[in-house]
């Protein structure tokens, strides 16, 4: 009996054997294909492979296209590009400073009148020259238009406006710093001011001609304030 026993057992054992196929068992062959799937799945799920890291290179500011049905139409542009504006406008920089002493600001009259023939009171300013930052370049401007010597406390801010001149638009973008005076004469300034002067704070604040530069000296005023209530 133990004989036919062990006969039957080896029997089928063997053809257990007969009906696997040769090679890795069927569980193995399913392990081994999983690293396969993978890829395809990182793929619907956003992850970053090879395709994505081209797009992100390829793509305006550092950022990764936009799925197809965002990019069916482009951006707007807005007019007031860095270095030209729609339709062929030019863009112009300059900086120029509210220079205080005690309580007087330092302003101008510049030769060019305005666009009505009438006289411009203004603050110093003028071009950035090609190496300048706009902070050096209001120091400059401060120095030649009003004629002293200045030292910059903080900016005060920017002012953005347009102009025709020739029949051509112009942008215009002007940063305005806080300087305290340090010394010089305001006779001394270049031939491009007519005259250079000191005024109250309170005066410029109302009869500068441009509503931009009374904006910068009430900020100046603010922060003048501010700083003497904090010396208290």
């Amino acid at each position: 009996m133990s004989s036919r026993r062990a006969s039957k057992a080896r029997a089928a054992r063997g053809k257990a054997k007969a009906g696997e196929p040769k090679g890795e068992s069927g569980a193995s062959k399913e392990r081994s294909r999983e690293p396969e799937r993978e890829p395809v799945r990182s793929k619907r799920r956003g992850a970053p492979g090879k395709d994505a890291k081209k797009s992100e290179q390829k793509a305006p500011g550092g950022q990764a296209n936009a799925p197809a049905s965002r990019r069916s139409s482009p951006p707007a542009r807005r007019g007031a590009g860095r270095g030209r504006l729609a339709r062929g406008a030019e863009r112009e920089f300059s900086a120029g400073g509210v220079v205080v002493r005690g309580d007087e600001v330092a302003v101008i009259v510049p030769t060019r009148r305005a666009a009505d023939g009438s006289r411009v009171l203004s603050l110093p300013k003028g071009h950035v020259d090609p190496g300048e930052t706009p902070l050096q370049a209001a120091e400059r401007e401060v120095r030649e238009e009003a004629g002293v010597v200045a030292e910059p406390v903080r900016e005060l801010g920017e002012s953005r406006y347009w102009y025709r001149r020739e029949g051509r638009t112009i942008g215009k973008s002007v940063h305005f710093y806080l300087f305290r005076y340090v010394r010089g004469e305001t006779a001394d300034h270049d031939e491009e001011v007519e005259e250079a002067r000191w005024i109250p704070l309170e005066e410029a604040e109302k009869t500068l001609t441009y509503p931009a530069e009374r904006e910068m000296v009430t900020r100046a005023l603010e922060d003048l304030k501010e700083g003497q209530r904090k010396d208290r």
